[in-house]
């Protein structure tokens, strides 16, 4: 039921991670310089990828969409973050602050589901090696990342409008750096059950079908991987595994602890929300890069073209 005997809320509080302005300083010095890094590596990966002809395959077409993704999300959390910190007054607009949701939802979904398609590209790539250019055309590669931008969209739309209605009557300080709906509910006056039952639901849905998805594609894999009899043909097929494993467990751990507990403005909440939010935006062109060799020689080529002779 709304409280309609109180005025309506127009804008939130941001407190952030920290009210100690060496703090503050320090954390900025700290966020700006991962965000440029976050930047410049994702920049880079999508450069050598577009230039090199020899990434011009199914696995490194998902990744150059992976690095623009991971570009997007950084600029719609950080840059706010780092507003915050400087700023004395850390306002942002219910519009502003429900814009970031959209894109916080539509952005990770999106990555989500980007994720998943990796893996069943491994999957294709391990398990019928023979039939992977057949399985993995171009234009079978082309609507699965669609379908991934789709669902991530369908995803944002089916929370935020629900959000939009809500009203904010006395509470409005947000315990954290950025807009999300789990920080939202419990300052709103209005009746929240639908939004929590639908929030949860599509994140149960999202989350846990994509990762059967990938659970089932590993599955097949390291059987596929075990049956090998030579111990380099392991270590191959693990390596070429290892990096998508890698930021698949730091996303999805991150991601589902903040949208599944229970939000109570504790410190766990921001602990949980970094990682996905800041930090892994940045290791995924690293994680991608400094693994395979073949990165790394055509970041040096790439670099050579460049550089003034």
């Amino acid at each position: 039921m709304v409280w309609r005997n109180h005025s309506t809320i127009a804008e939130f509080i941001l407190l952030g991670l920290s009210a100690d302005p060496e703090v503050q300083i320090l954390l900025f010095v700290l966020f700006m310089g991962l965000y440029l890094l976050t930047m410049m590596g994702n920049l880079m990966m999508l450069l050598v990828i577009r230039a090199d002809s020899h990434f011009h395959t199914p696995m490194y077409f998902f990744l150059s969409h992976l690095s623009f993704l991971d570009l997007c999300f950084s600029s719609v959390t950080v840059p706010k973050l780092l507003e915050s910190l400087l700023s004395k007054k850390k306002i942002i607009s219910k519009e502003g602050c429900l814009t970031q949701a959209f894109f916080v939802f539509d952005i990770g979904g999106t990555e989500i589901f980007l994720l998943s398609v990796m893996a069943y590209d491994r999957y294709a790539a391990i398990c019928y090696p023979f039939l992977y250019n057949q399985v993995m055309s171009g234009q079978l590669c082309m609507n699965l990342v669609w379908a991934s931008w789709a669902l991530g969209f369908l995803d944002a739309v089916i929370n935020i409008p629900l959000a939009v209605n809500l009203n904010f009557c006395e509470a409005h300080i947000i315990p954290h750096y950025s807009c999300e709906l789990p920080s939202l509910f419990p300052l709103s006056c209005s009746d929240i059950s639908s939004n929590v039952t639908v929030l949860v639901g599509s994140t149960v849905l999202h989350g846990f079908g994509t990762f059967f998805l990938i659970f089932f594609s590993y599955t097949r894999i390291v059987s596929t991987i075990l049956s090998i009899s030579f111990t380099t043909g392991r270590s191959k097929a693990f390596s070429t595994c290892s990096s998508h494993l890698t930021v698949v467990s730091f996303f999805y751990g991150s991601a589902f602890l903040r949208y599944l507990m229970p939000t109570s403005g504790s410190p766990l909440e921001l602990i949980f929300s970094i990682p996905y939010g800041v930090v892994t935006p940045l290791p995924n062109p690293l994680i991608y890069s400094l693994k395979n060799k073949d990165v790394k020689a055509a970041l040096r080529r790439t670099l050579g073209k460049h550089l003034p002779q």
